[in-house]
């Protein structure tokens, strides 16, 4: 395995959903051990700390969205961030909710479009978050990421996308709970998605390798944006829209170790954690092993944990 530079970036981002306490994310991860984690994987970890948003307008509580403009903030500042830190090594967004990857994708996108090489996303979550500002019902933005950084329309106030991602370039794996409107839009692209039955049907790596490899033959960077709700609460109760029916955890794992042998990963997203409603930190414990996998922890190197 070749050593990394793993950069962590703390984004206690809060502002995409009324729920409030994903923004004690990023130190759950870190008290869980991820920097220890991957230090033991052999890789050199740069830990940025927690980001805070760009100066932004102050948000109007009568509004249709939830914090439109704390948001606009969150997302001027990941996506310099996302630059920067690519130039030195694979960073590791700690969220915070879904609407910082707004940010994160834009960001390492437009990293890779001065490479000129195409850049994937491989989406790992319970939804799509394909709507608009204006399509959404909830008013709230973490259901937005895919939209916007695909060039979907009504993004008014947040940063251009100036190279969004060819639909084609994008991937859903473990979909469970999508909406009307979300269906309706997505029967007419070329994004690939994969749902839970599918899944139970033929398998989670199937659909991965597909991926994959299409990634590869493009020579192209891959982003993977791994939300809580990708898994099943049963295992990871710690985010605040479960829905029943997720991935188990061999496919969790599975998933992360393929990552792994690709050696395709250059960046990546860990959100949706809301520690506040975990149980003796099982949840962020998982994601950090899950992202261990990713770089390299083997079956056999896994330790066994005991919560008592």
């Amino acid at each position: 395995m070749t050593p990394r530079t793993c950069i962590l970036i703390g984004a206690p981002v809060d502002s995409g959903k009324r729920r409030m306490g994903c923004l004690m994310g990023p130190d759950a991860y870190r008290t869980a051990g991820l920097e220890q984690a991957l230090s033991d994987l052999g890789h050199k970890v740069i830990d940025l700390g927690n980001l805070s948003p760009a100066a932004h307008e102050p948000d109007s509580p009568d509004g249709p969205l939830f914090a439109p403009n704390q948001t606009i903030g969150w997302t001027n500042r990941l996506i310099r961030t996302a630059e920067e830190a690519m130039t030195r090594g694979l960073p590791v967004f700690l969220g915070g909710d879904h609407s910082l990857s707004l940010g994160s994708v834009v960001g390492v996108t437009n990293f890779a479009a001065r490479q000129e090489r195409p850049q994937f996303v491989l989406w790992l979550d319970a939804h799509t978050d394909f709507h608009t500002p204006a399509t959404t019902d909830s008013g709230n933005l973490h259901g937005t990421p895919v939209g916007y950084f695909t060039g979907r329309p009504d993004f008014t106030g947040f940063p251009e996308v100036s190279h969004p991602i060819p639909q084609e370039n994008v991937c859903m794996i473990g979909l469970r709970s999508v909406d009307h409107a979300e269906r309706k839009a997505l029967e007419d692209t070329h994004i690939h998605r994969h749902d839970m039955r599918e899944i139970d049907e033929q398998g989670i790596a199937r659909p991965l390798a597909a991926f994959l490899d299409k990634v590869a033959e493009a020579n192209g960077m891959l982003h993977v944006s791994l939300d809580v709700d990708f898994l099943d609460p049963a295992i990871a109760p710690a985010v605040g829209t479960t829905v029943p029916g997720g991935a188990t955890m061999r496919e969790a794992h599975l998933v992360m170790e393929m990552l792994h042998d690709s050696g395709l990963m250059t960046s990546l997203d860990l959100v949706e954690l809301n520690p506040f409603l975990d149980e003796r930190g099982r949840t962020a414990h998982l994601m950090v092993d899950l992202c261990a996998s990713a770089l390299g922890r083997r079956v056999f190197d896994r330790p066994t944990r005991s919560f008592r």
